[in-house]
């Protein structure tokens, strides 16, 4: 009689290869969230959305820009970029409800107060009587500030095709209108800038606040010249391009207010070394990470390694060190701090893991198709002193934190939209909207020789009617019981595809909770009043400092630090700029949770002048605030502190 193998004998290997793949897959799956919790969170959040005004035109809305010819085989690649928003305070009403933004479809930078608080009507900011031509020049950002220190605040707006102009108040009496505003430019140099980023901070601690451009196309090179006859080439890697715009910082040198308003700036040649001056930059992002209240900068670089540049600067004098972090047997190359392969489009920064210390958020491309990196999120080590020795003392948390992945990504942002005392973290997302997919030529060309890449032929044909990532949504992310974030933007009413490169953040309405408004490509932007139905209590500060005439003026990159009763420190800064080319409010804002009434929290701020560092610990309620800081004994918050809006 034969023995015969039975069933599991003669299937092992296959039955153990399929015991394998379940396995794995159970570890691969992503996390889902119970629902008894997922309804809880839903139910915290409430938003509703208004469509932001279209500036009048008499011309046919544009979808597309004019490009140099050798350029028109992928015109709709070289198009899309150029949406931005800003949320500030430009008529001095003590609240951020006027909005900055740039709409594609007229090439017009439009400023407008916020949906439900119109004051004046809409208007738009042009360059002229200043050089500007419409058929080689576009709009790509507006960075709101007080640039001048005359306690007014401007609108900077950079461009493609020429060199960034500032925009200042001049003291005229009546409504807002364009005629409030005198033109000025940044920089005399006469070159033509492809700028696609830009943020302020006082990088010499000096006091006074510096500016600093991230440029995208090489000087000169026509990108949306018709009629050009120069060379035209793309990056010459996806990785390691080395042939971007130069990426330039410039040091405040003086100003003047009144009806003739006027600021200078002194441009530092190699201020930013390597590839944080040639890296094809799409966002930058400053902030002081170590606590010494000197901004540091991170430049997102498009195709190439990110760059973080440690500050040790000394009045006058600019010194940025680029720092790196450490690899590790299980880490991947592209997880290590400066050595991420490309698509930086986006950068904020929170503190994420409650240690006091600010976090860095980083939106590229991680889609659904290829070329993917994932998201990343810096998360500080808490070894500052790492800084002086070369090393950038951050790792990735992207993924166990349920950041990672999402599309193809531009702007990011944390805040508290409930006032939990937890961070949420919005994103913008989509690249072409059409009906042909193009990611396998993509995927193709990304995948060839970089010696190839930089001849605008080699590309595949881009052009309206593709579809790259653009039926993609914009997450809203939301923290659960278990620190992962999940994205519950669908519940919301945020699901519909949209193409979005900038997310603003500010409290518009002056309720307490912050509202946000997002920058869309060739499509109408949108505003989104916060109407959490039951909002934590809240704490924002306007942080101020005295400027040259002894007026305030905001108090950029001065770090607010808040203890909870609980134990639990909350950390912000007023921010300059940081992003692609959505900016928020430098109004610093805390959730506070359930705060019993009356209880005043200590709050420490700390700012830096010419002098030095400086700190102070004001006892603060619930509520808005407005602090000057000045450094006599006599400091004290201002008439309007204590004040709940």
């Amino acid at each position: 009689m034969v023995n015969r193998p039975s069933f599991v004998q003669r299937h092992a290997v296959k039955l153990l290869a399929l015991a394998a793949a379940v396995g794995l897959y159970g570890f691969a799956r992503l996390p889902s969230l119970p629902q008894s919790e997922h309804d809880r969170l839903v139910s915290q959040f409430r938003f509703a959305r208004f469509d932001l005004p279209l500036p009048p035109s008499t011309e046919e809305r544009k979808t597309l820009r004019p490009v140099h010819p050798r350029l028109q085989r992928i015109n709709a690649w070289i198009s899309a970029v150029g949406a931005a928003i800003a949320a500030t305070d430009l008529d001095g009403d003590g609240l951020p409800n006027d909005l900055c933004y740039v709409d594609n479809g007229t090439n017009e930078v439009v400023v407008t107060p916020a949906p439900g608080a119109e004051r004046y009507p809409l208007f738009t900011l042009s360059p002229a009587p200043l050089p500007y031509q419409a058929a080689t020049m576009a709009p790509m950002g507006c960075l709101p500030g007080d640039f001048n220190e005359d306690g007014h605040t401007d609108v900077l707006v950079y461009y493609w095709g020429r060199t960034p102009v500032v925009f200042l108040r001049n003291g005229s009496a009546g409504p807002l209108s364009a005629a409030s505003f005198e033109r000025a430019e940044i920089s005399s140099s006469g070159e033509t800038w492809y700028t696609n980023a830009a943020t302020q901070a006082d990088f010499d601690g000096d006091g006074h606040v510096d500016l600093v451009f991230g440029n995208y196309f090489p000087e000169g090179s026509g990108v949306i010249d018709a009629a050009a006859t120069s060379d035209a080439e793309m990056q010459r890697s996806m990785s390691r391009a080395d042939n971007g715009g130069k990426n330039r910082l410039l040091l405040w040198k003086s100003a003047q207010g009144g009806e003739h308003p006027a600021v200078a700036y002194q441009e530092i040649p190699g201020a930013l070394p390597g590839r944080a001056e040639i890296g094809w930059t799409l966002a930058m992002g400053a902030a002081d990470l170590d606590g010494d209240q000197l901004p540091e900068l991170y430049v997102a670089n498009d195709f190439g390694p990110d760059v973080l540049l440690h500050n040790r600067s000394k009045p006058g004098q600019v010194s940025l060190v680029k720092v790196e972090g450490r690899t590790g047997f299980a880490i991947p190359t592209s997880k290590v701090l400066g050595h991420d392969s490309f698509k930086g489009m986006g950068v904020d920064f929170a503190d994420v893991n409650g240690d006091g210390l600010l976090d860095i958020y980083i939106s590229n491309i991680a889609s659904e198709y290829s070329l993917e990196e994932s998201h990343l999120v810096w998360v500080s080590t808490g070894r500052v002193d790492d800084f002086a020795r070369g090393i950038a003392p951050y790792v990735d948390k992207s993924e166990p934190l349920g950041l990672s992945r999402s599309g193809w990504g531009w702007d990011c942002r944390f805040a508290d939209f409930n006032n939990d005392g937890i961070l949420e973290a919005v994103q913008a997302t989509g690249f072409l909207r059409g009906e042909v997919n193009k990611w396998p030529e993509l995927h193709e060309v990304a995948m060839g020789n970089d010696q190839m890449l930089h001849h605008p032929w080699a590309w595949p044909a881009l052009h309206p009617g593709d579809d790259l990532s653009g039926y993609q949504h914009n997450p809203f992310f939301v923290r659960s019981a278990s620190g992962r974030f999940f994205d519950l933007a669908q519940e919301l009413g945020m699901g519909q595809p949209v193409v979005t490169r900038a997310i603003t953040i500010a409290d518009v309405d002056g309720d307490g909770d912050l509202d946000f408004a997002l920058g869309n490509q060739w499509d109408r932007s949108y505003f989104y009043r916060n109407d959490a139905p039951h909002p934590g209590a809240y704490l924002e500060l306007e942080l101020e400092r005295t400027g040259k005439d002894g007026v305030p003026i905001p108090a950029i990159g001065a770090m607010a630090k808040v203890k909870l009763p609980d134990g639990r420190v909350l950390v912000g800064e007023a921010d300059g700029g940081s992003g692609h080319s959505g900016k928020r409010s430098p109004v610093v804002h805390f959730g506070l949770g359930a705060l019993p009434a009356g209880q005043t929290l200590d709050v420490e701020v700390a700012w830096r002048d010419a002098r030095g560092v400086e700190r102070r610990t004001f006892p603060l309620a619930a509520g808005r605030h407005t602090l000057v800081l000045d450094r006599t004994d006599a400091a004290q918050p201002a008439p309007s502190a204590g004040k709940e809006s």
